[in-house]
């Protein structure tokens, strides 16, 4: 059978996307907003779906046929989550809400527990709210230290910067794969060994890196890594942290409740093993489920092929909008995901955003939960744009033309 090329390929798969065929303001949806959380393949839905239809039960308790269905449908996806970021086993993988669960579980039972007033955490100043709130809590709660690297005027970290601000009292690093404003990859290999020659933990935020390019945490060496399920084409609610096996097994349980223990009695609790430790009460197994699908789509597509497509995303969209007289990008430095953060010239980015929408076209405006990195380009917020493997050329065009016309409208 004749293989379709690539670009033939990625636009046939927008018609498993059920919304893309719907309108917005009566024009064709164009979607430039998967950073913030991307649309879902009828797969997903469908996975989901035929789960509350055909196998709905509550997990690990029961001992009739549906509740082993249902568990052995969850635990698989702990599976299918294991070898798409290639960790060494499904042990490895515990199941939250989402990224910003994940990091207040590692900064609440291995902060709180074990560290103390004075102790450091190295942050950047390109991090998401969710990877900054949950440590300045702990600066709260213990009285830790915040050390924060900077960016280069083009968005690139500081790497001299990072590799002086370890001390004899550094805990961890915490930082994100890839920006969410700027889509900056960050070299996390190199930062992880940094890290590691200080005898340092590294926690990742990939919410940003995961749904765009290939993620091997054995690779990276990282301690602990987390991203969410709805930025990779999968519902809400539901997110992964993976964490070395040998570091779990020393970490004090997040939240107490069922399915997490041994044994309980008033006078002495015995934890359980492995993740279910961290995984305290009814889960949202439709969630997992269709995280599961999610994955196992995007497989089918090749983590890479979706890297490569928005890679000629980006090669095409930067250009165009660097043409425009006024128009001023924000996070230049290559390499990065498909994230395009801009400003425009006597133009507050909520009008532009406004204009767009009108157009169909679906964007995000705003400080995008990184206010300190609006702070450091002196920006009260930026116009983001967005790729997911369902957006195309043309739709580029369209944003170009948009922008164009809201330049014509304000000036």
């Amino acid at each position: 059978m004749m293989m379709l090329d690539k670009k033939t390929d990625f636009a046939s798969l927008r018609c498993d996307f059920p919304i893309l065929q719907e309108t917005n303001r009566g024009k064709p949806i164009i979607y430039l907003d998967s950073a913030a959380s991307a649309q879902k393949p009828r797969q997903v839905i469908t996975a989901m779906s035929d789960f509350y239809y055909q196998d709905y039960a509550n997990i690990h308790r029961g001992i009739y046929e549906l509740s082993e269905r249902a568990t052995a449908l969850y635990e698989n996806a702990r599976l299918v989550v294991k070898e798409f970021i290639h960790a060494k086993k499904s042990e490895e993988i515990i199941f939250v809400r989402g990224t910003t669960e994940g990091i207040n579980l590692i900064a609440q039972s291995l902060g709180r527990s074990r560290w103390q007033a004075g102790d450091e955490v190295i942050l950047t100043i390109m991090e998401h709210h969710s990877n900054i709130v949950p440590w300045y809590l702990l600066k709260e709660q213990i009285g830790i230290e915040l050390k924060v690297i900077p960016v280069t005027d083009d968005g690139a970290l500081d790497i001299e910067a990072y590799q002086n601000a370890f001390t004899p009292r550094t805990k961890m690093v915490a930082i994100t794969h890839a920006s969410n404003v700027l889509g900056t990859i960050n070299p996390v290999k190199e930062m992880t060994a940094i890290a590691h020659s200080h005898h340092v933990p590294v926690l990742l935020d990939g919410a940003q890196a995961v749904p765009h390019m290939p993620v091997n945490v054995q690779d990276i060496d990282c301690d602990f890594y987390v991203f969410s399920a709805h930025k990779l084409y999968g519902p809400t609610g539901i997110g992964v942290l993976y964490a070395k096996e040998e570091i779990l097994l020393d970490m004090p349980p997040y939240q107490g409740g069922g399915d997490m223990i041994e044994t309980v009695s008033f006078d002495h609790v015995t934890f359980a093993k492995g993740p279910q430790k961290f995984e305290a009460g009814t889960p949202d197994i439709a969630g997992v489920i269709g995280l599961a699908a999610a994955i196992q789509y995007l497989q089918a597509i090749s983590m890479q092929a979706v890297f490569d497509h928005e890679q000629a995303l980006l090669d095409y969209a930067l250009p165009a909008l660097s043409a425009i007289p006024g128009l001023r990008l924000i996070g230049t430095t290559i390499p990065k995901v498909g994230v395009i953060s801009f400003v425009m010239e006597n133009i507050h980015p909520h009008d532009i955003g406004t204009v767009l929408d009108h157009e169909g076209i679906a964007v995000r405006a705003g400080h995008h939960c990184a206010m300190p990195l609006m702070q450091r380009f002196h920006l009260p917020a930026t116009v983001r744009a967005s790729f997911g493997l369902y957006n195309q050329e043309n739709e580029i065009d369209a944003l170009v033309a948009a922008i164009q016309l809201a330049k014509r409208l304000f000036n």
